[in-house]
């Protein structure tokens, strides 16, 4: 039995640094295959995180939404006419649902994400090949997987990214219900060894709750992070908001939650056990204040890390095993 690491398991090692001002490093990195992104943030494909208004923010500060698939054809075809040759559209891997898609990348959506819970499945495959043949400009992103062999998979059956993560979002039980899945840190390292050969970014998808994170992500190997309960508490997201005695909450919930079977499918479809969660939260304050802080964030962690560009951070990143009394080091005490 070998050992796996979550991100609190792990801290990064500094490194000679001769960048004389945090402002110097580029964030910019690869989204997939072909395409570039200014940022190394992507906002989750759910249906309390993206919107327009949050797509708007998105594409300003040089990322790309991914709009979720759980809305009608009508709306997903207004978000692509809006953002032409600027956004992403979500499936899943249902074949009555491909003709959709195809009119969707026909109407000019840049890509799909096919985003099912265990990505690593023949159907997976099928729908891959079938989206590339007729689509062989359109970027596929593929997931979620959380191993070296899916990840290897998915490049093969011609998936331009591939989201790695199984189990660690903040509204996911998947570990707690069914036993499987692999710490999102180990998760990471171990696909990114494959990337690194196959030359396919990797996407870090859950477990992102601070700047931190997301220079451990990075360093790891992963070439973009993708970002769900943060970006729903903010003023920008497609969460309901409410006021809770004078507390303004945002309501976010997992994509297997019974909360969110119930909404869209009610007794049309035999429901599964639940393997998410939905729970109300502050509102955190505006999305750009977050941007702000997770990027501030990451340049303050490229200059330890003496690296110029997200590549050399991840080259010359050093990593230690540091015991549970690390992250209470680490924090301010009084």
């Amino acid at each position: 039995m070998k050992r796996a690491y979550s991100f609190d398991d792990v801290a990064l090692v500094p490194q000679f640094n001769n960048i004389p001002s945090r402002t110097e490093p580029s964030l910019e990195t690869w989204l997939t295959r072909d395409r570039k992104v200014q940022i190394p943030l992507i906002a989750s494909n759910m249906d309390t995180v993206i919107g327009e208004d949050l797509a708007d923010l998105l594409l300003h500060n040089g990322s790309l939404p991914i709009f979720h698939r759980f809305t009608d054809l009508a709306t997903q075809i207004k978000w692509v006419e809006r953002y032409r040759d600027r956004t992403f559209i979500s499936c899943g891997i249902q074949t009555h649902k491909l003709a959709e898609i195809h009119q969707l990348l026909d109407l000019g959506a840049v890509g799909v994400c096919i985003d099912v819970a265990h990505g690593h499945s023949n159907r997976m495959f099928d729908v891959i090949e079938e989206i590339k043949k007729k689509h062989p400009d359109k970027d596929v992103i593929a997931g979620n997987v959380c191993t070296p062999m899916a990840y290897h998979d998915l490049v093969n059956a011609g998936a331009d990214a591939v989201k790695v993560g199984v189990g660690p979002g903040a509204a996911c039980t998947t570990r707690m219900v069914t036993g499987f899945g692999v710490p999102q840190f180990s998760a990471i390292e171990e696909c990114a060894r494959i990337a690194e050969k196959l030359r396919i970014p990797l996407i870090a998808d859950g477990g992102i709750r601070n700047s931190r994170d997301v220079v451990l992500a990075l360093a790891a190997g992963a070439s973009t992070v993708m970002i769900g309960k943060l970006f729903a508490l903010t003023e920008e997201s497609s969460a309901t908001k409410q006021d809770f005695s004078g507390v303004r909450k945002a309501k976010y919930r997992g994509q297997a939650s019974e909360d969110f079977q119930n909404h869209f499918y009610g007794s049309l479809k035999e429901k599964t056990v639940a393997e998410g969660v939905d729970f109300w939260a502050p509102v955190s304050g505006k999305a750009q204040q977050l941007i702000d802080n997770l990027m501030g964030g990451l340049r303050s962690g490229m200059t330890y890390g003496g690296a110029r560009n997200i590549k050399e951070l991840q080259r010359k990143a050093e990593f230690v095993e540091v015991s549970p009394s690390y992250m209470h080091e680490s924090m301010p005490r009084s």
